[in-house]
């Protein structure tokens, strides 16, 4: 009973946690530069964010590694340490394999809270241990097989320079070892997400170089009793992580929102079944419309349904701003009615994003770039992180500060102290932002061929010049965007002080002619805005003629 009330405990806590993290994917021959790409935002509320390193090493036999779960820092166990692990920055390693995840949780009753391999262990052991995407599944299912899986339902985006899969796994109950998993390589031309609902339904089992599966994947379903038809009908998601209108609104209208970005036909076709009113689920995969780059999916892991039918800026939620961000939780009561708030992909809980461009035709050391930002990826740069690189930027560094310690050298308080001032003003304010935004992400954009290219130089001499000089060039756009972040908060609260205006020429306040009060405007709220107060509150604020 213990195990079980836990396991239920494990799934409450996902829940309240809020519908957490998106992954969007692109295979190489739907990228505009025929990359591979897969984005990741870790939304966890209170979560500090910071970009991880793993040095490369080797080990001595016998030794063993002490496995923590990634959620909670709790000790779960020790496995025996590869003889030899690879270089890992953030979620990147050196050969350029590349793992995101977001949590389904489904079914409470598998959890077991006695293995020792938590999802966040999975990842980062995985990514110190392979060379390729498939050689990662092998790696995460073999351990979860020996030492047992400690977390709930999880998808994982499993990626290297030629191809990407999505696999997901959850475990069997309290006390028994391994997981039910299933992984499906994307086509190389085609687009797919997960965003915390199982994606994967029916598969082919004869497919065994696109896809791969536990033996017991169907018969354990059978078992449990959560399915009882034909083989070829068997479906992952239904057995094990049955969908519910919260599985539907809060996470898959994220993938749909996706597809609609680049598959208007699908946009189009699977509205009425995000909003509940059709029972077919939405393809694992698409065709997108036109070729897809890095920069469109940075622009996509900023949406907030933004010209669609959910989109959240318009209502009344989005205050007199126009704000498309809302307060958790994602549910709240009314007269004992629940009710609902949208969960777009961008979100203020998030503690660090990227996005991952993966490259056959480079060295990997110069192939592969993390994308890497801090906060909330609408309210964050994107800047370069070489897969090579053996030192994390002073500003992203674990340390500098943490989730109760504010500092002034952490990337992660820089960008939320600037996004806590934008949100209450949002679209008076935004706009600043996404200048400075715009300008930092072109400049890296456009040096990226030139940095590439002494890179390439410095390669032909010694793979070693070219790491350290993509290492030296992370670490200085990373401080560069932080320190253009620094003055911009500083710009925000000259400019917006008390509610007003102050006006800007050439990019600078302007400075008053004499005296200490600087030319402004008093914007006020919309019209808008306006008439629905007056609707709400008749003629309680109207003026009257005294008598």
């Amino acid at each position: 009973m213990k195990r079980v009330l836990t396991a239920v405990v494990l799934l409450t806590a996902f829940v309240l946690n809020g519908w957490t993290c998106t992954n969007l994917i692109v295979g190489k021959k739907a990228s505009a530069d025929g990359s591979v790409i897969v984005s990741y935002s870790a939304d966890s509320y209170g979560l500090f964010g910071f970009l991880c390193h793993y040095p490369a090493a080797k080990h001595p036999d016998g030794a063993m590694r002490s496995i923590y779960d990634w959620d909670s820092g709790k000790y779960l166990g020790q496995i025996k340490e590869a003889k030899e692990t690879y270089n890992v920055i953030g979620n990147m390693n050196e050969f350029q394999v590349t793992i995101g995840e977001t949590t389904f949780g489904g079914r409470p009753e598998l959890v077991d809270t006695t293995g020792v391999m938590d999802y966040g262990s999975l990842i980062y052991v995985a990514l110190q241990r392979s060379r390729s995407a498939k050689e990662a599944i092998k790696v995460m299912t073999d351990l979860v097989k020996e030492y047992g899986y400690y977390s709930s339902g999880e998808s994982f985006s499993i990626a290297d320079p030629n191809e990407v899969w999505i696999m997901e796994m959850i475990g069997k109950g309290p006390g028994v070892k391994g997981a039910v998993w299933v992984a499906v390589r994307i086509p190389d031309d085609c687009i797919a997400a997960h965003a915390n609902q199982s994606r994967i339904h029916q598969f082919n089992l004869n497919d065994k170089e696109n896809c791969l599966y536990a033996p017991d994947v169907i018969s354990f379903a059978r078992e449990k009793g959560y399915f009882s038809g034909a083989n070829k009908d068997f479906s992952f998601a239904d057995a094990y992580c049955p969908l519910d209108f919260s599985g539907l609104r809060f996470c898959e209208a994220r993938v749909w929102s996706y597809y609609n970005m680049f598959s208007k036909a699908t946009g189009q076709a699977y509205l009425s079944y995000i909003q509940g009113e059709s029972k077919e689920p939405m393809p694992l995969y698409v065709k997108p419309d036109q070729k897809v780059s890095v920069r469109d999916i940075q622009r996509a892991m900023r949406d907030h349904y933004e010209g669609t039918a959910l989109d959240i800026t318009k209502d009344m939620g989005a205050g007199a701003f126009n704000m498309p961000y809302r307060l958790s939780p994602l549910t709240f009561k009314v007269d004992n009615e629940e009710y609902f708030n949208e969960r777009p992909i961008s979100t203020q809980q998030t503690a660090f994003t990227f996005v991952a461009q993966m490259r056959a035709n480079l060295p990997d050391v110069v192939g592969g770039v993390l994308w890497f930002g801090l906060d909330d990826a609408n309210m964050t740069v994107f800047t370069p992180v070489y897969c090579n690189t053996n030192q994390v930027p002073d500003v992203y560094a674990e340390g500098n500060g943490d989730c109760v310690t504010f500092s002034w050298n952490s990337a992660f308080w820089i960008y939320n102290w600037v996004a806590d001032m934008i949100r209450p003003r949002y679209s008076l304010m935004v706009g600043d932002m996404q200048q400075v935004q715009t300008g930092l992400e072109d400049m890296y954009a456009n040096a990226q061929e030139g940095i590439e290219a002494t890179a390439m130089k410095l390669y032909q001499q010694d793979p070693l010049k070219a790491r350290d000089f993509l290492t030296r060039y992370t670490a200085m756009a990373a401080k560069d965007a932080v320190d253009s972040w620094k003055k911009l908060g500083e710009f925000l609260i000259v400019r917006y002080n008390d509610g007003a205006v102050k006006l800007v020429k050439n990019g600078r306040i302007v400075a008053p002619e004499t005296g200490n009060c600087a030319p402004l405007d008093r914007p006020g709220y919309s019209q808008e805005f306006l008439k629905e107060l007056v609707k709400a509150t008749g003629d309680r604020y109207k003026m009257k003629e005294l008598k």
